[in-house]
């Protein structure tokens, strides 16, 4: 399975002169925890960054004398961006997350266009789907095999 398949498309974004104030009620009003930060060009909308409420957390809040109306989203974000490719499998993008600590991968298309995001949510939801699907599998193979000997036995 490809993470195209699996990715959210709805992604909140920002741009880098986003206000932190700004980019925290994105994140309340969207109910997620971290926004993609977004270079647009001709309508064409590349990743270059990620900052999650964590980052605003420690940018803001734990840091003393500092308004959030004096830092923008480009002050704060994850330069060091990781995407993944839409094409790439599911698995690949799991083993990508574990090597980088990434709860988050921004999902991008052959030209670099932002198409979706992954989270480790997502994966989880697909997994306990995917097992799920196994155990009904299992239990419906018991109860047939118990029918038909049930059937030879009478």
């Amino acid at each position: 399975m490809r993470i195209k398949d699996i990715c959210s498309r709805m992604v909140v974004v920002a741009g880098p002169d986003t206000d932190l104030r700004s980019a925290a009620r994105l994140m309340r009003d969207h109910h997620v925890g971290a926004l993609v930060v977004i270079e647009e060009n001709g309508g064409v909308r590349r990743p270059i960054g990620i900052v999650t409420d964590r980052d605003i957390v420690v940018a803001v809040v734990a840091a003393t004398d500092v308004r959030p109306e004096a830092l923008s989203v480009g002050d704060v974000m994850s330069r060091n961006l990781l995407v993944a490719d839409a094409e790439l499998g599911v698995f690949e993008a799991v083993d990508l997350m574990q090597d980088r600590g990434a709860r988050r991968l921004p999902v991008v298309d052959a030209e670099g266009r932002l198409v979706g995001i992954i989270t480790l949510d997502d994966v989880l939801r697909m997994v306990a789907g995917e097992l799920t699907a196994l155990a009904i599998a299992a239990q419906r193979a018991f109860s047939r095999e118990v029918h038909e000997r049930r059937a030879i036995e009478s």
